[in-house]
């Protein structure tokens, strides 16, 4: 078993289920009640260690949620990487983030333009990125393309979206403006893959998550999982990938069968032990560094 890092699993705390119906939610979809945040680390803590996983990245999946995220890597500062959603069109976005970011337990902000209906050239998503600067080791993490929350569509719960956000060209002038603050697009862009590569190509502080099950590649018809990182590989090279799974839920835990169809995938394209071992671990080691 290679080392492994996860960049990508969603930390699915009693608060995150209060804001869907609590134990309703819970009961509709057969998952384990998550209660309290130190018992969910450990169980956490737990399940990186039955899969051989070193680290993961835990994200608060709604605004407001950090606090869960903070008492899981206080309690095992050596396996997690705190990640949080962010808002910037909420009044206190500024005072929140400052906030949750001097805890020192949370390394970066996650932003969600298409969910919260806002351009990432706005001016409050830009004062995000502002603070992310201010502090040396925050990343910014920016959802793209095609944003499908299943929790919320099996509670028949609104999904109002806008797509028409989730361009990663719309990044370009950001990330130029904000060279040494590292910022990971997750799923390879959700479905505007060409898009995300053109953006990997000209911002080199721009960074791939190969989490979930990349089911957007069926806009590409013909292409495949290999063919996604071949082609991430030959433009944004291998020192910009990170794995991850999309983990979130218990019982399932973490998704092995995610890692095996992208390690299926790096297997088929022939990628070198050295590449595949930057891919798993050393690229998540290099920005998120033991604290």
């Amino acid at each position: 078993m290679p080392h492994i890092n996860d960049a990508h699993c969603h930390f699915f705390s009693t608060p995150f289920f209060a804001s869907l119906g609590g134990d309703r939610a819970l009961a509709t979809f057969g998952w384990d009640p998550p209660g309290s945040a130190e018992a969910l680390a450990d169980r956490w803590a737990a399940e990186l260690d039955r899969h051989q996983v070193r680290r993961c990245a835990l994200i608060a999946t709604m605004p407001g949620d950090a606090a869960s995220v903070v008492t899981a890597v206080v309690r095992h500062r050596s396996r997690f990487v705190g990640f949080f959603m962010v808002d910037p069109t909420r009044p206190d976005a500024e005072t929140t983030t400052n906030a949750a970011l001097a805890t020192g337990a949370l390394r970066t902000i996650c932003l969600y333009p298409s969910m919260h209906g806002y351009a990432i050239g706005d001016a409050r998503a830009q004062r995000v990125f502002d603070l992310a600067a201010a502090i040396s080791g925050t990343a910014v993490f920016i959802h793209c393309g095609v944003l499908s929350v299943g929790v919320r569509k099996k509670l028949g719960l609104p999904s109002p979206f806008d797509l028409s956000r989730g361009n990663p060209v719309a990044l370009q002038a950001v990330a130029t403006r904000y060279p040494t603050v590292p910022i990971i697009v997750p799923h390879f862009g959700a479905g505007f893959f060409r898009e995300a590569l053109m953006l990997a190509d000209m911002c080199p502080n721009v960074h791939f998550d190969t989490s979930s099950s990349n089911a957007w590649l069926a806009y590409y018809p013909g292409l495949t999982l290999a063919d996604v990182f071949r082609q991430a590989l030959e433009v944004a090279g291998p020192d910009r990938l990170l794995f991850g799974t999309d983990s979130s839920f218990f019982p399932r835990g973490w998704n092995r069968e995610i890692y095996e169809r992208q390690a299926a995938a790096l297997e088929e394209i022939g990628v070198a032990d050295k590449i595949r071992e930057k891919i798993l671990h050393e690229n998540f080691e290099r920005i998120f560094p033991v604290s």
